[in-house]
């Protein structure tokens, strides 16, 4: 059974770097079918963007780059962020010089890009490795142009509480997981944090929540996974959030 972690033994810095070091390879090869990935995030996500085409878009947790990837190929002008350097060079081999792709930490100030110079802000399951929200957000809607907008998806917190078998709904607090890969089991560590954490830390970031989503997954991930398919139809795996910089 997963357990809870005491947060103030893990640097907020290094939150499952090392798990990432380790999965680069594995993300690159696979992600791009992966169930839960490939038919269950990724079509979510991509339904709550605006068009891209000649946009200035952040891709914030990039990974191995699929989303760089396929905003480039939709004609948008793109800058990647991620805190593994394993994961830089799965995008950057995957995008070569056709987007601008960086190692950086959402938990520090993102000083390298202007105020008001961006359209998009992208993050795809990346901010639950965050403990704390108001400073990422703030930074968010710095960078975003007025009227620009944020799409995110991360753990559903419904999903983490009851999975993990939590006590206290409202806490913030680090949990370990363990994942799969070709090659070995992988931990990795992560925060929950309640709905009402979640979305405030939005508002009061100066957005407007233009849409919550819960959405089911695909067809095909009832072909590939038909018995978690069935789960996934009942309990929330993700959620997945639309908001303008108001």
């Amino acid at each position: 059974m997963p357990n809870q972690l005491e947060s103030e033994q893990v640097n907020k810095n290094s939150v499952s770097l090392d798990s990432y070091e380790k999965m680069a390879e594995y993300y690159f090869t696979f992600v791009d079918t992966k169930p839960f990935n490939a038919y269950y995030e990724r079509p979510a996500t991509l339904s709550l963007l605006p068009a891209v085409k000649g946009k200035n878009v952040l891709d914030a947790g990039c990974a191995a780059g699929w989303y760089t990837n396929w905003l480039v190929e939709e004609g948008a002008n793109v800058t990647a962020l991620d805190f593994s350097p394993n994961m830089i060079e799965m995008t950057k081999r995957r995008v070569g010089s056709r987007a601008k792709v960086l190692r950086a930490d959402l938990n520090e100030p993102l000083d390298f890009i202007a105020d008001n110079s961006t359209d998009i802000v992208l993050s795809s399951l990346t901010l639950h490795y965050l403990k704390e929200w108001n400073a990422v957000m703030a930074e968010f809607a710095r960078i975003i142009k007025q009227d620009g907008t944020l799409v995110f998806s991360v753990h559903h917190p419904f999903m983490d509480f009851h999975y993990f078998h939590r006590d206290d709904y409202f806490l913030t607090e680090l949990l370990e997981d363990e994942w799969t890969t070709n090659k070995e089991k992988v931990k990795v560590q992560f925060y929950r944090r309640p709905l009402c954490k979640i979305i405030s830390s939005v508002i009061q970031a100066g957005f407007l929540i233009e849409e919550l989503a819960e959405p089911m997954p695909t067809e095909r991930f009832k072909e590939l996974q038909p018995k978690v398919y069935e789960k996934l139809t009942r309990n929330p795996h993700f959620l997945f959030i639309r908001a303008r910089k108001s």
